[in-house]
């Protein structure tokens, strides 16, 4: 399938002789690029899992030993009210960010600080 931006191009070739119809393309083009290229700012959740994401790497830090969600989750109060997706959530984010390791016990993710 193609672009936004891929379909605006092939249109503009097919009516290259009206001028009126180029320049309304082209000014979508340049709607489309400038909010293509505008900065994002992170939602209130994002900025929240910030901090969350910080207080569990506290924690893993301090008690050095392989943690599951749920265990997490109990011990840690301020994720404890979370939902399992958003901490999972979470900690693939910071697995992904090589800032913790995840090892699997009979299929079950634990995580630890990554070494």
């Amino acid at each position: 399938m193609a672009t936004k931006k891929e379909m605006y191009m092939a249109i503009r070739e097919m009516v290259i002789a009206n001028q009126e119809m180029v320049d309304f393309i082209d000014h979508e083009l340049e709607l489309l690029n400038r909010k293509s290229s505008s900065p994002k700012k992170p939602t209130a959740t994002q900025i929240e899992n910030e901090g969350f994401k910080a207080e569990i790497i506290s924690y893993l830090t301090e008690v050095d030993t392989l943690k599951c969600i749920k265990e997490l989750q109990a011990e840690i109060p301020s994720i404890s009210g979370l939902s399992n997706q958003r901490v999972t959530h979470m900690l693939t984010a910071l697995v992904n960010d090589k800032k913790l390791e995840k090892t699997y016990v009979k299929r079950v993710p634990y995580y630890c600080i990554a070494h």
